[in-house]
């Protein structure tokens, strides 16, 4: 199987999720405490970092994963589609796609909250996130 080649640069990807983390503010007990709200480029260069990680981390084509407007890739082994939409979607906003990244939001609460959408036997990303 082809290894993806990395669009994001690792420091950077790494830098955008840091300042992403720092402005959506840190876990005081139960409250959050709100930092300056992070700009679309650096919530667009975490979306698409985290991505590829997560391509890297599980490599295959079963499962496509969707953060409009900011990016998607297929990840996980099993059965490649080719044509039309693929059997196994999970689609969420950027928010809570990077929430789910860093361990602020644990997926079956997303899956359970409505946060995200999960179609097929393979959507099920709960083994793969937090991601860091």
């Amino acid at each position: 199987m082809a290894i993806a080649r990395r669009r994001i640069d690792l420091a950077e990807g790494r830098a955008a999720l840091a300042a992403w983390q720092a402005a959506v503010g840190q876990e005081a007990g139960q409250e959050t405490v709100p930092g300056t709200p992070p700009s679309r480029t650096v919530l667009a260069t975490a979306v698409r970092y985290s991505l590829e990680e997560l391509t890297a981390r599980a490599p295959g084509n079963s499962v496509e994963v969707r953060v409009p407007p900011f990016g998607v890739t297929q990840c996980v082994e099993g059965p490649r589609h080719t044509r039309g939409t693929p059997p196994n979607v999970i689609e969420c906003d950027a928010a809570t796609w990077l929430a789910m990244v860093t361990g602020r939001l644990a997926w079956s609460d997303a899956v359970d909250a409505g946060r995200v959408a999960a179609s097929g036997l393979r959507a099920d990303l709960s083994e793969l996130l937090p991601l860091l």
